[in-house]
């Protein structure tokens, strides 16, 4: 069954303890957010932190019977060059959306094998059906 139609929020607060691979200095961390390859959002930039403050809001537009069920995030690293991604997560949606939970909670940057961690980022998300 697909998601009824409606407006999901996503308030980005901050994350902590953020691992770049750039070894040298700190991060320039900014977070991509999306539902579907299509439509990206992203934060502004925080510049040289490890545990950055955004308190940003971000609305999507889910259309009825959508199958999109879940958040991508992916924290990414400023870089002169070419930007450096830090981590990413994905938090699925479907309890927000089909039982009107509030998701307000830290998600984990998992590292590769998931045996160690990125950082953390502190988000909310809540949905309001049409």
């Amino acid at each position: 069954m697909g998601f009824p139609a409606g407006i999901l929020t996503v308030e980005l607060y901050e994350a902590k303890e953020l691992k770049g691979e750039d070894l040298f200095g700190q991060n320039d961390p900014y977070v991509e957010l999306w539902l579907d390859d299509d439509y990206k959002q992203r934060s502004t930039e925080v510049s040289g932190s490890d545990n950055p403050v955004w308190n940003q809001t971000f609305d999507f537009k889910i259309e009825e019977g959508s199958h999109d069920k879940k958040l991508h995030l992916k924290v990414l690293d400023k870089d002169l060059l070419s930007d450096d991604k830090i981590g990413d997560a994905k938090v699925d949606l479907r309890e927000v959306v089909e039982d009107g939970q509030v998701f307000n909670d830290w998600v984990e940057l998992p590292a590769k094998l998931g045996l160690t961690s990125h950082g953390q980022v502190h988000l909310k998300i809540t949905f309001a059906p049409n």
